[in-house]
């Protein structure tokens, strides 16, 4: 399935400054799969060492959150959006 992927200006610069993306993917694992294959430096921001999706990076198919669709096993469909959202820490006191 084609795949339309919104891409946080964090990691744009992994991606040639491009924000949007067309990837055809039947699940996540393939989704970040060809997008390391395509963006080679997106990889390491995606993957752990390990080969593992990292845990601070959260993904959202039409504004609902992954995990709650199936996590790995949701299947895309043609045209879903998926935005990926890295997780921001820190801060002042």
């Amino acid at each position: 399935m084609n795949v339309n992927i919104l891409i946080p200006s964090v990691l744009r610069r992994h991606t040639g400054g491009q924000g949007h993306l067309t990837v055809t993917a039947a699940n996540l694992p393939e989704l970040v799969d060809r997008l390391g294959e395509a963006y080679p430096d997106l990889k390491h921001h995606l993957r752990d060492e390990a080969g593992q999706l990292r845990r601070f990076i959260n993904f959202y198919v039409n504004d609902e959150d992954i995990r709650f669709l199936g996590n790995h096993s949701y299947t895309f469909q043609e045209g879903d959006e998926v935005l990926i959202v890295p997780s921001i820490s820190g801060g002042t006191r």
